[in-house]
């Protein structure tokens, strides 16, 4: 099974520029693009939050706009930008979202189940799972010993970029760090929120952070140091299920480049 991850889209209504200056809608569909064309494809996409900028309606209906050209399934999760209510506006029909209450839901695909959770604080930028939201989880956990994904968009970790730990899962992270370890068959937590790739050992798995789609922050490892973003070139992960090896995880770039081509030249 191949799962691919998008994170950090920040969609904005058509027309309008991030900062008046990052059009990225467009890096979007130059994202869905370029997973839509890999072979083999994708078995099913996740989105670990700040799917849109300032969660409106509008905004969703771009996201959805530009997420249709993709076959698979698309599962989503809220980040610190998003807005459940606006989001339940558009993609409420979906058969993986939940009715009412936090975006939290379960999906069996194939040799994973997937956990999706919700991490948001509305207004506020740093992320929590409260007791309701950990109790989920551990049902959840619970129900089956098979390998699994949990996704969601603030890291339960410190990544080492200030302004982002100081923004990360604020409320939780240690009853989830003891929730993960109870449960060995937690293959990865996968995240977003820092617009970097970064990966670190979490309560007995492997956790990892997606690149954005669009902007990546800068990597400023100064303590206190200002956030800032750079235009590094964007990327998706790519989560390949071996059978005897587990999962294995590739970062990929979105762009054009020479290649592929043979490392020595035929003969």
């Amino acid at each position: 099974m191949l799962l691919a991850q998008i994170s950090d889209m920040h969609v904005k209504a058509p027309g309008q520029l991030l900062y008046g200056r990052i059009d990225t809608n467009a890096f979007l569909e130059r994202a869905v693009a370029h997973l839509a064309a890999l072979d083999p494809a994708p078995d099913a996409v996740i989105a670990t939050g700040d799917l849109v900028d300032g969660g409106s309606p509008e905004e969703y209906r771009a996201l959805a706009g530009l997420l249709a050209p993709l076959a698979m399934p698309v599962y989503l999760v809220p980040g610190n930008h998003d807005r459940r209510d606006g989001l339940r506006a558009v993609f409420g029909g979906s058969p993986w979202m939940p009715a009412d209450g936090f975006v939290q839901y379960g999906i069996e695909a194939g040799p994973l189940r997937l956990l999706g959770l919700d991490t948001l604080v509305e207004g506020k930028g740093h992320g929590a799972l409260c007791d309701a939201r950990l109790d989920w989880l551990e049902a959840r956990l619970a129900e089956s010993d098979r390998p699994t994904v949990v996704f969601m968009h603030h890291p339960p970790f410190d990544c080492g970029v200030d302004a982002f730990d100081r923004l990360k899962l604020n409320e939780g992270a240690g009853r989830m760090a003891g929730i993960v370890g109870r449960h060995r068959h937690v293959e990865r937590v996968l995240c977003g929120h820092v617009h970097r790739s970064i990966q670190v050992r979490f309560a007995g798995t492997l956790a990892a952070v997606a690149p954005s789609t669009a902007h990546q922050a800068a990597l400023d490892l100064h303590p206190a140091a200002p956030m800032a973003l750079t235009m590094e070139p964007p990327g998706v992960m790519l989560h390949l299920w071996k059978p005897g090896a587990g999962l294995v995880s590739h970062t990929l770039p979105v762009g054009t480049w020479r290649g592929p081509e043979p490392f020595r030249k035929m003969q």
